[in-house]
């Protein structure tokens, strides 16, 4: 959710750079772009509603402006609607910044500088916090003085980008539970959401701590904790290259990273799954804990629903999975033997970060399995899994989810073996399922285009519904999210076995149903289900296996899965029906990697 890049350095067109940077930030979602750069003797704003390329018009307009400075954003309405006044930066007197998060007090503050004479032209409560600084600047002369006293009025989560008139040789900034980064270059220095901003200039970066302050120059960087001591921190390395933030041929970066899933799952699960002996030495201890709560968001949530019947079933722990933005609210059970696992591609996702942060409180164990190297979520976690997906850049997961799904069924396996739950010619069998499971995984991407073809069945559709039993049931879940974020369709996914009891008012004559048949003990159960909506009418996509593959009468269209031991057979079912969806999504002509109303990381709660 909103992007903030920012630069100080002559080396590059501060513009350039700051377009640059907005662009690979446009996977977090976003509805308005703005920039600010230094111009002759104050900071000059170009903002825009809509699409980059709105704005690159307009700075077209304005014609060359040399800057050695500059901050830009793109926004993510939260604070009113989105047009060129709510677009960021905001400007009050000699303030100007950029803002991602949500302030919860600004109705307060803005009340309190209405009275002082602050007249606003925005609803957003970033033009609050420019208002704020400004009237904190008329008693106090330092910089670092002024941001320290703005951390101790501002309630809720925030990262900022600062500049001021008077001190044109310093770019500021400061984070609370918002994410930022900075970017550490050669007589040039950056300050960006996240990391795809800066690649193209510089692999080196820091993580800003909640409550520490940037002063960046083109020399350097100076840090300051909340109590203004300088402090040094660590230099990260970026992992990855430009190429692989990149499209690399592909019509569209979901489609790129679907295709990715056979190359990650080999680079995530391959090293735990040479023998027990090194699955046990790389997995976290997992011996005490006879109850696992699953907190997460969205996919991941999906995710930690299959995680939940592997370890049930498996491990035979209890196990509940809970939305993040629940979770925090809600009566929790906890002993000394819980475990919370915290699932989030990101490692920045708001609710999860809160619900980690209640567990700590709660002094119970945590578990993290992100994507993002040093992310808040695997730095506050007691221990982390890291998946190596690389650069997600569509919105909607595809690679993480997999590899997510893959994660947990290795702590589920970890736990069986840890609770004496599985003997050792099972364990031997699986963890040799594990070892082929990427090369099975790339055979089944290999028959896009069959899939591709399935899709035709959807054209003219608005309504779809995924059924499915048991383990079924939650991967009908993501495969019905993955429909509606990038298709539009409106799309549920119901268990079968409750389709009577109410949703079967619905199906009528070619009603779309995509029907999850992937555990042979509830095959026949769910077929009956099946039958239930052919009988009304509906248009059936059935997903099964090959050994459950018959000439059936009840299906229109069949996807068949490889036979892999039911442990690991999750991991292959998703796949398929994210190529579907997306073929969906390209024949309807939506915008896939960018879907209206989304963002990639849900920063603010």
């Amino acid at each position: 959710m909103c992007g903030i890049i920012g630069y100080i350095g002559k080396k590059h067109n501060v513009t350039d750079v700051l377009i640059t940077g907005l662009k690979a930030l446009e996977y977090r979602g976003y509805d308005s772009v703005g920039i600010a750069l230094w111009n002759e003797d104050m900071f000059k704003l170009i903002k825009s509603a809509g699409k980059i390329s709105h704005l690159e018009d307009k700075i077209r307009k304005e014609g060359n402006m040399t800057s050695q400075m500059g901050i830009g954003h793109t926004r993510w309405a939260t604070h009113g609607e989105p047009n060129d006044t709510n677009s960021h930066p905001h400007r009050v007197g000699n303030v100007t910044l950029v803002h991602n998060g949500i302030i919860e007090n600004y109705q307060e503050l803005k009340e309190e500088l209405i009275k002082k004479g602050y007249h606003f032209a925005s609803d957003t409560d970033t033009e609050v916090i420019a208002s704020l600084l400004d009237d904190i600047k008329k008693n106090k002369e330092n910089y670092l003085e002024i941001l320290q006293e703005l951390t101790t009025r501002l309630r809720g989560s925030y990262a900022l980008g600062i500049v001021f008139d008077q001190d044109k040789n310093h770019l500021y900034a400061l984070r609370k539970d918002s994410p930022l980064i900075l970017g550490i270059g050669d007589k040039e220095n950056f300050i960006a959401s996240d990391i795809p901003a800066i690649i193209p200039y510089t692999k080196q970066y820091i993580l800003l701590e909640a409550g520490e302050i940037a002063r960046l120059s083109e020399d350097g960087i100076d840090l300051f904790d909340t109590s203004l001591k300088p402090i040094s921190k660590k230099i990260q390395q970026v992992n990855w290259t430009m190429e692989q933030a990149e499209k690399g041929g592909y019509s569209h970066f979901m489609l790129k990273e679907i295709m990715e899933e056979e190359r990650v799952l080999k680079d995530t699960i391959l090293p735990f799954v040479k023998d027990k002996e090194t699955l046990l030495s790389k997995m976290p201890d997992l011996k005490k804990y006879d109850q696992v709560h699953i907190v997460a968001c969205g996919s991941a949530m999906h995710a930690g629903l299959v995680g939940k019947y592997l370890i049930e079933t498996y491990a035979n722990i209890p196990v509940t999975v809970e939305v993040a933005s629940e979770y925090r609210y809600k009566k929790n059970f906890y002993t000394d033997h819980t475990l919370v696992i915290l699932v989030s591609q990101s490692g920045e996702t708001a609710d999860t970060i809160a619900a980690l942060r209640l567990a700590k409180e709660s002094k119970v164990d945590t578990l993290a399995i992100v994507n993002v190297y040093g992310s808040t979520i695997a730095r506050e976690s007691d221990q982390v899994l890291y998946i190596y997906a690389g650069p997600e850049i569509a919105v909607a997961t595809t690679k993480a989810y997999t590899l997510q799904v893959a994660m947990l069924s290795l702590v589920a396996l970890t736990m069986a073996i840890n609770h004496k739950q599985m003997k050792e010619e099972e364990i031997t069998m699986l963890l040799e399922a594990f070892q082929n499971l990427p090369e099975i995984l790339g055979g089944l991407l290999e028959k896009q285009e069959s899939y591709f073809e399935i899709a035709k069945m959807l054209d003219g559709s608005e309504d779809v519904f995924f059924l499915g039993r048991g383990v079924d049931y939650a991967l009908a879940m993501e495969g019905s999210l993955k429909l509606k974020e990038i298709s539009y369709i409106h799309s549920e996914a119901y268990q079968a076995g409750e389709l009577k009891h109410g949703t079967i008012s619905l199906i009528e004559k070619n009603t779309p149903v995509i029907a999850l048949v992937t555990d042979e003990k509830l095959a026949e159960k769910t077929i009956s289900n099946i039958k239930e909506v052919k009988a009304r009418g509906a248009k059936v996509i059935l997903v099964t296996l090959e050994s459950l593959d018959r000439d059936y009468d009840f299906c229109d269209q069949k996807i068949v899965l490889p036979v892999v031991p039911p442990f690991v057979q999750p991991i292959l079912v998703m796949p398929p029906l994210q190529l579907l969806s997306f073929e969906v999504a390209r024949r309807r002509g939506c915008d896939i990697d960018k879907p209206r109303n989304l963002a990639k990381s849900v920063t603010v709660e």
